[in-house]
């Protein structure tokens, strides 16, 4: 037979025999209303800040016309400079005469120092082909040091039916060289096949107490990497090359479909190939721009 533990037995206040039965005390663990703040507060900021960062650089957020000249004289913050040119593009795109006011500070902008300011004003300025000044202005900024604002202003001369920029469209084409500036130690290098966006940080050098960042001055993929991680280069040293984003490419096929000449199709007939990761609407678009350039038949 088998024994079964008792449970536990005692004599109540009239002597009788009475089972006990232990049951645990319950444990309440409750948290302090300072603690329930702090975490609802954390809480709160996690869903918050990724809306606020969202918020805060988001171009098609509506800006007032009070608000779009305050951000175009805001050069502390460049992202609010980029974000009132965008809205004052739009109201150029559809023809709107109350953006006329705002012209001389587009002027003023194409010599800014921030890149990317320049970058987005190039385009802006040609969403209005009937206003001369930025025609010329756009003449000038194909000088620009950035290779990039250089091939936006090409493009948009091509808009007031100017190919002077023409060689600069064709550059948008091919791939971008990463020359180092100065010599140093290479160290923190990224991989070949990587994609970056423009400004993207490809490597660094170390050099003595001196570190140098070496950026991408376009949207791409890493191409080739000619150096290794630890390797000393010398100053005007290629590190890497950049192929264009299917979006530049596109871009720069479209305009060379109305300005290009014969000597561009060496550039073109690269896109005409099946290749990989290369949307299908480039390779069509490269074989419509050949054909649009044999046509013409220019040299």
């Amino acid at each position: 037979m088998v024994s079964h533990p008792r449970t536990p037995e005692t004599l109540n206040s009239n002597g009788d025999l009475e089972t006990f039965v232990a049951h645990p005390a319950p444990l309440h663990h409750r948290m302090s209303t300072r603690n329930r703040l702090l975490f609802f507060v954390a809480a709160w900021l996690i869903v918050l800040m990724p809306f606020l960062f969202w918020w805060s650089t988001w171009f098609g957020r509506h800006l007032s016309n009070s608000q779009i000249t305050e951000y175009l004289n805001d050069d502390k913050h460049p992202r609010h400079i980029q974000h009132a040119l965008v809205q004052v593009g739009e109201r150029m795109a559809r023809q709107e005469a109350g953006a006329a006011p705002w012209y001389p500070q587009l002027l003023r902008l194409a010599s800014h120092p921030v890149e990317e300011v320049r970058n987005t004003d190039a385009w802006v300025m040609g969403q209005d082909t009937s206003t001369t000044a930025f025609h010329k202005m756009l003449l000038t900024m194909l000088q620009d040091s950035s290779q990039i604002v250089r091939g936006n202003a090409a493009l948009s001369l091509v808009r007031f039916g100017d190919a002077a920029g023409r060689a600069q469209i064709v550059a948008l084409l091919q791939p971008a060289s990463i020359i180092a500036p100065a010599a140093g130690r290479v160290v923190d290098l990224d991989k070949m096949g990587t994609f970056v966006r423009q400004g993207g940080l490809i490597t660094k050098l170390q050099g003595g107490e001196r570190t140098t960042e070496i950026r991408s001055p376009i949207s791409g993929r890493i191409r080739s990497i000619s150096v290794a991680t630890g390797a000393i280069v010398a100053a005007g040293t290629e590190v890497a090359t950049i192929d264009p984003s299917s979006e530049q490419v596109w871009e720069a096929l479209r305009a060379l479909y109305l300005v290009g000449q014969l000597g561009d199709l060496p550039a073109v007939r690269i896109y005409e190939h099946n290749m990989p990761e290369m949307p299908d609407r480039l390779r069509e678009q490269a074989l419509l721009t050949e054909k649009a350039i044999q046509t013409r038949g220019v040299e």
